[in-house]
């Protein structure tokens, strides 16, 4: 899409999406924004990201997965537990873009059904890893009942960078229903993913920075299903191969 449609036409789209579009942030008049974590849950990092959320009264949509899930089903309770919303990142860390509508649908109905057993809930959203989706992938996922879930800012967690330069990152496009994207792990080969090589980051130190340069913004943290109890989604056109 990048090499065919103008720059600000594809701006525009990113908020206009119609039903192609993703939810890209969720509009509201409420001083919040919506913090949601990937990659996880892991045992270590994830306990100390939910320690610092629970510190800050803060919460926040965990994209988890089913590789690390269903290894830490007693994590995935304690995230729910701790007033948070877990969401579905995948049966894997396998970009989807390139696969098969038969496929992505398959392995994404399986993935769904397994993880509302461990939650005992109804999963709502869907984050494509890596960001990456095709209209046939999109299609798929809509297929399962899932809605795709993007992002605007990001906490530059999953390369490598100093702790400024990720919060000055993560404060771009700060705003009121802003949906901004951190991890609470890595996902690495045995998770699908295309690199073993994590970067260095203090993840709970770097969740206070960010949740603390926030609320000097004024903006508090909240889980996308929190946040749509009062504002409503924003969906874009979001297609990357």
């Amino acid at each position: 899409m990048s090499r065919l449609v103008p720059a600000r036409a594809r701006r525009w789209l990113r908020s206009h999406g119609g039903p192609l579009g993703s939810i890209v942030r969720v509009r509201t008049s409420r001083p919040e924004f919506v913090l949601t974590y990937d990659d996880g849950p892991d045992p270590v990092e994830t306990e100390r990201v939910l320690e610092v959320l629970r510190d800050e009264s803060a919460s926040a949509t965990f994209f988890v997965l089913m590789t690390r899930a269903r290894e830490h089903r007693s994590l995935v309770s304690e995230i729910l537990a701790g007033g948070h919303e877990v969401a579905l990142h995948g049966p894997d860390h396998r970009a989807i873009s390139r696969l098969a509508y038969r496929e992505v649908r398959d392995r994404t109905v399986s993935a769904k059904a397994e993880l509302e057993d461990i939650t005992g809930a109804a999963v709502r959203w869907y984050r494509p890893p890596y960001g990456l989706q095709s209209l046939t992938s999109f299609r798929a996922i809509k297929a399962t009942g899932l809605e795709p879930v993007l992002w605007g800012p990001t906490a530059w967690d999953s390369r490598e960078a100093t702790t400024e330069q990720r919060v000055a990152r993560a404060l771009r496009g700060a705003e009121p229903g802003a949906i901004l994207l951190s991890h609470d792990s890595y996902a690495g080969f045995a998770d699908g993913g295309r690199s073993d090589s994590p970067p260095t980051v203090d993840r709970s130190a770097l969740a206070t920075r960010i949740l603390a340069a926030y609320r000097e913004r004024g903006l508090h943290a909240r889980s996308l299903a929190h946040a749509l109890t009062s504002g409503s989604p924003v969906k874009g056109i979001w297609f990357k191969r």
